[in-house]
């Protein structure tokens, strides 16, 4: 185990709050492996960056030699939980589920370590549970205390429904670190209150309250809204190494250190270092190639990793020819073409209008190289063309006939 200090400077970065950091301490210095309880409703199957962010402090917390217990909510996910929801969410049926687990866990053992991970389902005892010791759980909080939920006070006074089913997720998450007997628990902060219900109930059963541990919500590509799907400000766990590698250098500079603090690994000093250079007239893009490389590496390896700028997609305005281009094969009657008609014809425009725009504009490359606006291509030539930032193919000029 690590000097306590060290360790806590760890699990500090990229914290939002810690309840409380002098209890975590404590249980540092104590010397045994902690229980370290993340929960996870398997509602959607595949992962983005910013589910990540949890469970890249997770592997922190492996590293520091103590041991995970990464709940999956099979019994929680037929409940749906309310957080943020301005109405019932509908609940899943186990089948669903199930396989969802599944994929779930194919996906974040590409980051946590196997051997320090214990995969749970809550289903284990919260179907073991009886009627009656339900209902004696139920008995531990008060409506009133519940309607301090955000969520449930605003849909509340909105008069909007509230079934009694949602009141019970809070109880059973908080039940589940009993269940666990947890020392830490991590959640996002808009999981707050379900966090803390973990201590208030852990008291109430004669176990010492864990330590919760809030991280933040990530925002996305378009660094305002948080990444999400349904917004398409994402950066997919399984998304292909060229997508991942043009994503990350297409972010805001100002979210460059935001994501490396929540999503790197490397150390902080190494991190401030490149902020430095930047700072001092560095090429914000270098430090977002940097942090390209090390999350492409985490899910498709170090040698993909390093050739993740030459796939199809990227931009290749630096020179650098994309290795599997879509091939397009343009006629020309009279034996050559301007390339604005070119252009047109291989369907990297949608007009003559649109191909002297990109012309004008200089975001026309050939071969990796700018074209002048009056370039002629001939019959025979092969060039890989690319048109504005998405646009690519390796054309051909044929005879027509």
């Amino acid at each position: 185990m690590t000097d306590v200090q060290q360790a806590l400077a760890t699990i500090r970065r990229g914290a939002a709050e810690i309840i409380s950091e002098a209890d975590l301490a404590t249980k540092l210095a104590a010397g045994r492996p902690l229980r370290v309880k993340a929960g996870f409703d398997p509602t959607a199957p595949d992962l983005h960056l910013g589910h990540t962010v949890l469970i890249n402090k997770l592997r922190q917390f492996q590293d520091l030699g103590h041991q995970v217990v990464f709940l999956i909510g099979d019994f929680t996910g037929m409940i749906g939980d309310p957080t943020g929801k301005s109405a019932t969410r509908p609940p899943l049926t186990r089948d669903q589920v199930l396989a969802n687990a599944e994929t779930y866990k194919a996906q974040v053992f590409k980051i946590l370590d196997p051997a320090r991970t214990e995969v749970r389902f809550n289903s284990e005892w919260m179907d073991r549970l009886s009627s009656a010791e339900m209902i004696r759980l139920a008995g531990q909080y008060t409506v009133a205390r519940m309607l301090e939920r955000d969520d449930f006070s605003k849909r509340f006074r909105g008069e909007q429904p509230i079934a009694i089913h949602e009141f019970l997720y809070p109880l059973v998450q908080g039940y589940d670190s009993v269940a666990l007997k947890a020392d830490v628990e991590l959640g996002g902060t808009d999981q707050k209150f379900n966090l803390l219900m973990g201590r208030t109930l852990q008291k109430t059963y004669g176990q010492d309250p864990q330590t919760v541990l809030m991280m933040p919500i990530l925002e996305g590509l378009d660094g305002v809204q948080k990444m999400s799907k349904s917004l398409g400000n994402y950066v997919g766990v399984n998304d292909a190494p060229g997508e991942m590698y043009q994503k990350l250098l297409s972010i805001p500079d100002a979210l460059t250190w935001r994501y490396f603090e929540l999503l790197s690994f490397r150390p902080a000093a190494e991190v401030d270092a490149l902020r430095a250079d930047v700072d001092k007239g560095a090429n914000p893009q270098e430090a977002k190639k940097i942090l390209a490389r090390e999350i492409i590496a985490r899910f498709h390896g170090e040698d993909v990793a390093a050739t993740a700028h030459r796939s199809a997609g990227n931009v290749i305005r630096h020179g650098e020819i994309p290795e599997d281009v879509p091939e397009v094969e343009v006629p020309a009657a009279q034996g050559t073409l301007p390339v604005a008609a070119v252009l047109r014809l291989a369907g990297l425009v949608q007009n003559a209008s649109q191909a002297r725009d990109v012309l004008q504009r200089g975001a026309v490359f050939i071969d990796g190289q700018p074209c002048a606006a009056d370039l002629v291509l001939a019959v025979g030539d092969v060039r890989v063309i690319q048109a504005g930032k998405k646009k690519i193919a390796r054309v051909k000029i044929i005879a027509e006939g």
